[in-house]
């Protein structure tokens, strides 16, 4: 493996375990009383604040900025208000669903998003997509079938994370739809990494300011002083470790080793949040609920794969990823 490859192999396995990390540091959060809505209100805030930062501070990523025409501005702005459901479904069904849980039902979105590129953008041959999918519920049914008999949480819980990956699997698709993929032809040649930094400052930004207008018009106490002292330590290791450096590290490693190759290597992301959560958390998945996570796990590789190695990447997944949850 080349030097190239395996930099970029590492950047993307670091993203994974970055944004697999967020329902970790979002736990001890909740336990001081923090909701979900102040949670993601300063988590996009920091994240956006840091997206600029990176950008502006540097001379090829400001050439970046300069060159971003109107539509892409507006793509960018629109798909970060779309991102409010994946997010907002996520991070509030985490108050109620174990990490674990929470990242099986979520990783389903490839198989998702494989099927739904069927018809609106570069498709996989064959049956594959179906299978994958079919896969990926049928281990997601084992996952919640599994639970236990009393500690199942609250059907609304189960409804919002499951909701999480079908809302994120439409906005991978509106995506590679806005910027020019189709079902005969993939989308515009990929972002350089000053394209990338710009939108994606654009889209957390767009994200952060969706958040803040409904914390402040619904009452929710955002202000520092009504914060406690101890949630600030998760509410921040949320907003830069499994935001920013997430995002950048996925942006930095896809284009070393191709986003088709890194959505792959992302795998790993549901692995490390149950590990983590059992060593953490004191989370343990039974053995049906793990004999579901081999069938989603599964189903995703599935769906990443064809007859001789990777696949066009399903729905357009773009260099430019936002975070699946």
């Amino acid at each position: 493996m080349d030097r190239r490859r395996l930099v970029g192999v590492l950047l993307v396995v670091v993203s994974a375990a970055s944004f697999g990390s967020g329902a970790l540091f979002a736990k001890p959060v909740y336990a001081e009383g923090v909701g979900w809505l102040t949670l993601l209100a300063w988590r996009f805030g920091i994240a956006a604040a840091l997206s600029w930062a990176w950008l502006l501070l540097d001379r090829g990523r400001r050439a970046g900025l300069r060159r971003t025409d109107r539509r892409q501005l507006i793509v960018a702005l629109v798909l970060g208000v779309v991102y409010l459901g994946n997010s907002s479904t996520y991070y509030a069904a985490l108050e109620t669903v174990s990490a674990s849980l929470a990242a099986l039902v979520v990783y389903i979105y490839p198989a998702i998003v494989a099927v739904l590129t069927l018809r609106l953008g570069r498709r996989l041959e064959g049956r594959r997509a179906w299978l994958a999918l079919g896969l990926a519920l049928l281990g997601v049914i084992l996952a919640i079938g599994g639970i236990p008999t009393g500690s199942a949480p609250p059907l609304v819980g189960l409804l919002q994370v499951v909701a999480s990956p079908i809302i994120y699997s439409v906005w991978i698709v509106a995506q590679a739809r806005l910027s020019g993929e189709r079902p005969d032809r993939v989308a515009d040649a990929a972002l350089d990494g000053a394209g990338s930094a710009t939108m994606a400052a654009l889209m957390i930004t767009s994200t952060a300011i969706g958040f803040w207008i409904i914390a402040l018009t619904t009452g929710t106490p955002v202000e520092p002083g009504r914060i406690p002292g101890d949630a600030w330590l998760g509410m921040i290791a949320v907003a830069v470790i499994s935001t920013f450096v997430a995002i950048q590290t996925f942006s930095a490693g896809s284009r070393r080793i191709g986003a088709a190759q890194a959505s792959l290597i992302s795998t790993v992301e549901p692995v490390w949040t149950i590990c983590l959560a059992a060593l953490l958390l004191g989370e343990r998945l039974g053995p049906i609920q793990l004999a579901g996570g081999v069938l989603v796990i599964g189903g995703v590789v599935l769906a990443q794969l064809q007859r001789g190695g990777p696949a066009s990447e399903p729905g357009g997944l773009a260099t430019v990823r936002i975070a699946d949850e």
